[in-house]
């Protein structure tokens, strides 16, 4: 893991872990969910995140919010952390609830914390620009007690992704780019994702600082979905909070109809790993634009990505396709359709969906690559 480089004392950090990832099925399941996969690096995403995590705050203030099934697998990949590291969801409600649980929880111990919020599936390069970065915004959410999130700059018209509309610019002592957001647009459509961009629209990244006390009020005079049900922690029911609250995102819940939101432009790459296709933006590709991790063996075959843990995968051929070999499951398909897999998922027997894959390929081996570092901006 990489060393404390140095915290502020009100900082907090939530690790949202929680997702299963069906979009990189058969390998990520509900028993091997995708944070346990190394997709960005030589080891599981989850400690790519963990080791983010630790350059801000001491390990007493990290919190990993996940299901009770994924204690015991994160702790053996985490030993470093300890038992009051995991905070168990009760129930799976999105990523609004399980926030405001959490900065409850927090508000209790210290009234004036900032919470950071991190995805366990993000790749950022370097990871050196990001402590820096988050701690001058926590800097302006602590001086102006708003709702920040990152904003990145885009490099294509993604349609997986959140947009911000950026609103007049937020002055601030630390040099930054900032702006108030004057609009949060959810996955638009192609067409539309390009006029976002030729308009200066930037990416949420979905890394949130939160002043806790700011949160929790703006989630009670706009999120009444998740509001009303706080009394429930106030009297210490969090599984009757999770069991009656309903589901709903923190982006939708908050900060799309909060007026006290601004972003912070990061200054380094940045990707949301939401399918097979981003493995194209991570791992460094062949002559013939083949990538992938494991034992693969590409020959008279272009640009298909390759996930190989539990055998020998052979591309003989074929081109533009998506290969995964995990768990005694071959997937094949386009890498246009790969984004899809949530509706192949429903047409499965259980049992096929269930089926736990072998260990992950972290290593380098014969037809398989390394992580790459480039310049592009990832998200």
């Amino acid at each position: 893991m990489l060393s404390l480089r140095g915290t502020d004392s009100d900082l907090w950090v939530a690790v949202l872990a929680g997702g299963i990832g069906s979009r990189f099925w058969p390998a990520s399941t509900p028993s091997r969910p995708k944070p346990l996969l190394a997709l960005a690096s030589e080891q599981p995403l989850i400690c790519d995140t963990v080791d983010r995590a630790l350059s801000l705050v001491e390990p007493r203030h990290l919190s990993i919010l996940s299901g009770d099934h994924l204690v015991s697998p994160f702790r053996s990949i985490l030993p470093n952390l300890k038992e009051d590291n995991f905070w168990v969801e009760p129930k799976s409600r999105g990523t609004g609830p399980v926030l405001a649980w959490a900065a409850h929880r927090i508000l209790q111990s210290d009234p004036d914390a900032i919470l950071v919020s991190l995805h366990a599936d993000h790749r950022i390069e370097p990871e050196s620009s990001f402590s820096p970065l988050i701690r001058s915004a926590a800097e302006i959410a602590r001086t102006e007690d708003i709702l920040l999130t990152i904003a990145v700059s885009p490099d294509r018209p993604e349609t997986g992704y959140g947009y911000i509309r950026p609103g007049e610019p937020l002055v601030n002592g630390n040099s930054l780019e900032a702006f108030w957001v004057g609009e949060f647009v959810e996955k638009p459509d192609l067409e539309t994702a390009e006029k976002y961009i030729s308009s200066g629209y930037w990416w949420n990244s979905g890394i949130f600082v939160l002043p806790v006390s700011r949160f929790l009020h703006e989630i009670r005079l706009h999120a009444p979905e998740i509001g009303g049900y706080l009394p429930l922690l106030d009297r210490g029911d969090d599984a009757a909070f999770f069991e009656e609250v309903p589901i709903v995102s923190i982006d939708e819940a908050v900060f799309e109809r909060s007026g006290q939101v601004g972003a912070v432009k990061a200054d380094f790459r940045w990707d949301d790993l939401g399918s097979w296709e981003s493995l194209t933006r991570s791992l460094a590709s062949d002559a013939t634009g083949n990538c992938g991790l494991g034992d693969f063996h590409p020959v008279d075959s272009r640009d298909s990505v390759v996930w190989a843990d539990d055998g020998p995968v052979i591309l003989f051929g074929v081109d533009n396709l998506v290969v995964v070999r995990s768990g005694g499951i071959t997937l094949v398909t386009s890498r246009q359709r790969s984004s899809e897999l949530k509706q192949l998922l429903v047409h499965l027997p259980e049992g096929l969906k269930e089926k736990h894959a072998g260990s992950s390929p972290t290593a380098a081996s014969e037809g398989s690559v390394s992580v790459e570092s480039d310049s592009r901006s990832d998200k």
